[in-house]
């Protein structure tokens, strides 16, 4: 390990998705203090108990609480954000994408935070994990191995990951000169394009839609695409949908409505 292990990552965070209990949240805060995590997202409907978290930060970490972002959903929560890491112990019927073991999944994610890029952490709640809505706004998945008594609580799964980027941090190995990626408010607004050009010609339909869409993300998030070819790709489908039905974008809810229209 470089003698020089860096103090913090920078452009680094934690999304936790609709946590349970707000002791949860300051246990998350204090190992991302711990570990050079400069941010803290919940995904919430109201406010945790602010003294509940506290109590667990400690006053080391108080300023992630104090300084919390909380919003309604995960697609706001992980707009910032290059790259995402999805943390999941379950494998549903549509779950194709490898799981890989923390320590291989830092290990990649390492060149891209040091290059400027930033990169985030999503944990699920407590009783379910992440759902499937969430999976797909990621480019990794990471499940910890365990014997076959596999019950980790969240804050020891936040503290074995975060543990795991630190140390990659501190053993960069390769880099990457990029760092003009999309980030995810760019991509979903590019998969909305998609979905709505392959509506119209109909690839896909409501009854296939989840599925198509999901090979779809899997396929282009391996090819960790740029801000330039997302813009590409968005004009490409913009200049489709136009000849092919006489408009350009359409806010989603409209296309799935006239998609049901007789």
């Amino acid at each position: 390990m470089s003698e020089q292990l860096v103090a913090m990552l920078p452009g680094s965070g934690l999304i936790l998705v609709r946590p349970k209990y707000p002791e949860n949240i300051g246990a998350a805060a204090r190992i991302a203090c711990n570990f050079g995590i400069e941010h803290l997202t919940v995904v919430a409907d109201e406010p945790p108990d602010q003294e509940r978290m506290l109590k667990m930060a400690t006053h080391k970490a108080a300023h992630l609480i104090e300084q919390l972002q909380l919003v309604p959903d995960s697609r706001t929560a992980a707009a910032p954000y290059h790259f995402l890491v999805a943390t999941t112990a379950r494998q549903g019927k549509y779950r194709t994408v490898e799981d890989k073991p923390p320590r291989e999944v830092m290990s990649q994610l390492v060149p891209l935070l040091t290059a400027g890029n930033r990169v985030a952490l999503m944990f699920g709640p407590e009783s379910s994990g992440l759902a499937n809505e969430d999976l797909d706004l990621c480019q990794f998945t990471s499940t910890i191995p365990t014997a076959d008594f596999s019950s980790l609580n969240l804050a020891q799964a936040v503290a074995i990951c975060c543990y795991e980027l630190f140390m990659a941090a501190g053993n960069p190995g390769q880099t990457t000169s990029s760092s003009g990626y999309a980030n995810s408010h760019e991509l979903e607004g590019m998969y909305e394009h998609i979905e709505q050009a392959l509506t119209r010609i109909s690839f896909i339909r409501d009854t296939n839609r989840s599925y198509w869409m999901r090979n779809i993300r899997q396929f282009l998030s391996r090819t960790r695409i740029k801000k330039k070819e997302a813009s590409l790709i968005r004009g490409v489908c913009r200049k489709f949908l136009w000849h092919s039905g006489g408009q350009g974008w359409v806010a989603p809810e409209k296309a799935t409505a006239d998609s049901n229209s007789p």
